[in-house]
């Protein structure tokens, strides 16, 4: 399942933007969520991720100006994004399934990606 992420845009330093990802009707409440994203020439990178009980976790980059969150009964997943930086822009990616799973981005496809670009 390839899940579509949205919410992107162009954004000045220090703005905000919220990303959402549907999850599927049929995903499981304890599949764990992950936000990635991916420049140019770089390998995907996790992050945040959030485990079934809500246990969150970031990359340095990102703690204190992103929050990962997820609503189950609106199957969404999302990322709060403030204080945003140049060097934030990237191409956003969701996906969702087993913890460990999340935690190593190995996931058989990924859909399109949200790209959000941050003027300086």
């Amino acid at each position: 399942v390839q899940l579509q992420a949205s919410g992107g845009g162009l954004v000045q330093s220090g703005g905000s933007l919220r990303l959402s990802c549907a999850m599927p009707g049929t995903f499981s409440k304890v599949d764990a969520g992950g936000w990635y994203r991916q420049t140019p020439g770089k390998q995907r990178e996790l992050v945040a991720s959030i485990t079934a009980v809500g246990s969150k976790n970031y990359v340095d980059s990102v703690k204190g100006r992103f929050t990962i969150s997820r609503d189950n009964a609106k199957n969404t997943l999302y990322l709060q994004m403030n204080s945003l930086k140049p060097e934030d822009t990237a191409v956003y990616y969701c996906n969702i399934g087993p913890f460990r799973t999340v935690l190593r981005g190995a996931f058989g496809s990924w859909g399109q990606g949200t790209l959000v670009t941050v003027s300086s």
